[in-house]
């Protein structure tokens, strides 16, 4: 998994030394390689590079922010589910306080695991010990013996939400690691290094355009940042909400008190 600020800084430099590599090349160009119609010809072939780059980096921010999107619709899923289920629980009486406690010490375990309080933690989306939580609730759920139909329709209600909270935690194990792949990410860089390089080729000699090539490198390197940010939505500086399963830990530890 890349490290979006590491790689961030990785790129600017990369670009912005391509940018100064452009500058130093064309204090060396004889005169008759900066005529009006060479610059004319490195503008309008830079124009196909940069209209590519753009339109890929489009993309992949929207298929980026997609994705994160669809992952806090998981883990807020998740939340929900849980929520739901110990209700359930609660509507099918005593006997299911077994159940309901193992619920409490999955979803305190799976809050902590995703968000972890300690700044720097490792999440840990498939903890072992947090999927035998789960089993376990499972197991005590299918030891329930209902008395009545009533108390059959909420045990079947219980275990299709107990059935998707474990698929929502298989669909969140198996998104690891995936997003777009560093060759990709590695061509994209290399197209606007190049087209960097084109703009000090001719660029004047002076502080505002060295300004302007750092700042410009400095927002491009940023784009791409913020892709790998949002393809690592919950151990990146831009991470889902804690919030819903925070909420849920709460309620149910409430509930508990009463």
């Amino acid at each position: 998994m890349l490290d979006g600020p590491v790689t961030g800084v990785i790129i600017f430099a990369v670009i912005l030394a391509g940018a100064f590599a452009g500058v130093m090349i064309g204090r060396q160009l004889p005169p008759h390689h900066a005529t009006d119609e060479t610059k004319s010809l490195v503008s309008v072939s830079m124009a196909v590079v940069a209209t590519v780059s753009a339109l890929v980096l489009g993309l992949l921010i929207s298929n980026a922010n997609t994705s994160f999107i669809a992952r806090s619709g998981e883990v807020t899923a998740l939340s929900a589910n849980i929520l739901r289920l110990d209700h359930m629980l609660r509507l099918y009486g005593p006997d299911a306080e077994p159940a309901r406690d193992s619920l409490r010490r999955y979803a305190e375990h799976k809050s902590v695991d995703l968000f972890p309080e300690k700044p720097g933690a490792v999440v840990r989306v498939d903890n072992p010990s947090t999927y035998e939580l789960l089993q376990e609730l499972e197991n005590t759920m299918l030891r329930l013996r209902p008395a009545d139909h009533r108390q059959q329709w909420v045990l079947s209600q219980a275990m299709t939400l107990a059935a998707n909270i474990g698929n929502t935690r298989w669909l969140l194990v198996q998104q690891i690691g995936q997003g777009t792949p560093k060759a990709f990410l590695g061509l994209v860089v290399f197209w606007l290094t190049l087209l960097f390089a084109s703009f000090g080729l001719f660029a004047p000699r002076n502080l505002t355009s060295a300004a302007a090539l750092v700042l410009c490198a400095l927002a491009v390197s940023g784009a791409v940042e913020m892709i790998i940010e949002l393809e690592q939505p919950l151990g990146g500086l831009i991470h889902i909400s804690p919030q819903p399963m925070r909420y849920a830990v709460y309620a149910l530890t409430q509930y508990d008190a009463y």
